[in-house]
């Protein structure tokens, strides 16, 4: 089969948000080998100012700062911090936010400032504008608040994360005597420079374990007894509030002496959502995708991508294997779309919605193995899409397992033009064909209407 390095890249961006934190433990862990997740898994990221917030009301140091949602609130905060030696940060949910370029031709996503009047003018640059990054792509992300917090100046930058990882069977904390740059840039140039420290989820992290990662962290003896105490207040936070990752790029020593965080991404798992409601009704929608929107309301793994076979699958593994066999056949999937084991008629219409809302699909290939779903059921919800959507593009279903029978038999009494396969190969060469098929008669601007034999 084709490499899988293309889907790697566009699935892993968008879907994981830890790929970076995986390549520095050496691998994956926790993910299947197309760099997936073994089951459905969602995590909520939150702004850098409400995850400094956080982590204030946890007791853990971090720079003064307040947001301001208009050129006009940016002035009056900087005038509230009094100081005159300000940093103005967008607050939008992607990295590389500092190498950045707005819409209107300012770079950078993070800039000093030394007046309140200044303030506002980088702010007026900002807000309501898009910011692209290598992350972002052409698409950006849209600013909609600055934070704006006292400049510290620092004698020594460190690198402190915390994430569950699999392969340590519990939490293992990340850290580095080299902070202030992406991790991937430390484990490429220094990877000597980076400490790998498990901890026990029974006992917690100890003061005397945490006091000797800050020694191997560089920090000087007078301020080693404050960083292990950040670090345990930190790890305390990451248990107490269901997080997957904590990181903080960098934890430093200031001017003065003091130890302090700076700068924190915090993903959270959203299978507790249900515990920790009150930081995921915090969740900024502006900055996902429409179509991400609906997917996750819709409790559905959706990403989409540049071809034009749209797929519906139930399995994470079963969808990977789906759009191999497309590229194999000479076509390109238009998106992954993981239905679960246990979908709604309701959840399959959504579907189908997600999928036809891209312009680009000429062809839709339908896989479902029947375990835990049942094949009626998927049924039922195709059917009742496509008369509510109107859909035109030809559907190919192939369909097995529980309750197949009954399936096919919806199709067959539904008078739909949808084509059914049992056989995955010669599905897949059947959507390339008709996508084909479609594409021409789009450049030629005809209509295609597709007849069943009888």
């Amino acid at each position: 089969l084709p490499p899988l390095q293309f889907y790697d890249s566009m699935i892993m961006v968008k879907l994981l948000g830890r790929t970076a934190m995986a390549r520095v433990l050496g691998g994956n862990p926790g993910f299947n080998s197309h760099g997936l997740p073994t089951q459905q898994q969602r995590s909520l990221s939150l702004h850098e100012y409400l995850c400094m917030k956080l982590l204030k009301d946890a007791g853990i140091s971090v720079p003064y700062g307040l947001v301001a949602k208009t050129p006009e609130e940016a002035y009056q905060v900087a005038r509230d911090i009094g100081t005159t030696d300000l940093v103005v940060k967008a607050q939008v949910l992607t990295g590389g936010r500092e190498k950045g370029t707005f819409e209107g031709g300012l770079k950078g996503g993070v800039r000093i400032v030394y007046s309140p009047e200044e303030a506002r003018e980088i702010a007026s640059l900002m807000i309501g504008k898009k910011i692209f990054t290598k992350q972002t792509g052409e698409e950006g992300r849209i600013c909609n608040q600055v934070l704006i917090c006292e400049r510290r100046y620092l004698r020594r930058e460190h690198y402190f994360a915390i994430m569950m990882e699999r392969s340590f069977q519990g939490p293992v904390i990340i850290a580095s005597s080299q902070g202030g740059v992406a991790i991937e840039d430390i484990a490429a140039g220094k990877p000597e420079t980076i400490i790998k420290e498990p901890v026990d989820i029974v006992e917690g992290l100890r003061n005397d374990q945490a006091l000797k990662l800050a020694q191997k962290m560089g920090f000087p003896s007078n301020l080693t007894y404050d960083a292990a105490d950040n670090m345990m207040k930190l790890y305390d936070f990451f248990i107490q509030h269901d997080a997957l990752m904590v990181e903080i790029n960098p934890m430093v020593e200031d001017s003065t002496g003091k130890v302090m965080c700076m700068d924190a991404k915090i993903i959270f798992d959203s299978n507790s959502a249900f515990r920790q409601k009150k930081i995921f009704d915090l969740q900024d929608w502006s900055q996902v995708t429409e179509e991400d929107r609906d997917a996750a309301h819709a409790e559905l793994n959706y990403i989409g991508l540049d071809g034009n076979i749209g797929c519906l699958v139930n399995g994470a593994g079963l969808a990977m294997a789906t759009m191999d066999i497309i590229k194999l056949n000479g076509g390109t999937p238009a998106n992954y779309l993981n239905v679960g084991g246990g979908a709604t008629v309701e959840q399959v219409t959504e579907a189908f919605k997600l999928i036809t809302s891209n312009a680009n699909v000429q062809a839709i290939l339908v896989n479902i193995f029947g375990g835990l779903m049942r094949c009626d059921v998927i049924a039922h919800g195709i059917i009742m899409s496509v008369k509510d959507l109107d859909l035109k593009v030809p559907i190919v279903m192939r369909l097995q397992g529980t309750r197949v029978e009954d399936a096919k038999v919806l199709i067959a009494e539904s008078g739909l033009r949808i084509l059914p396969c049992d056989d995955l190969d010669k599905a897949a060469k059947m959507a390339v064909k008709l996508s084909a098929i479609m594409n021409l008669a789009r450049e030629a601007e005809v209509d295609v209407m597709f007849q069943l034999p009888p």
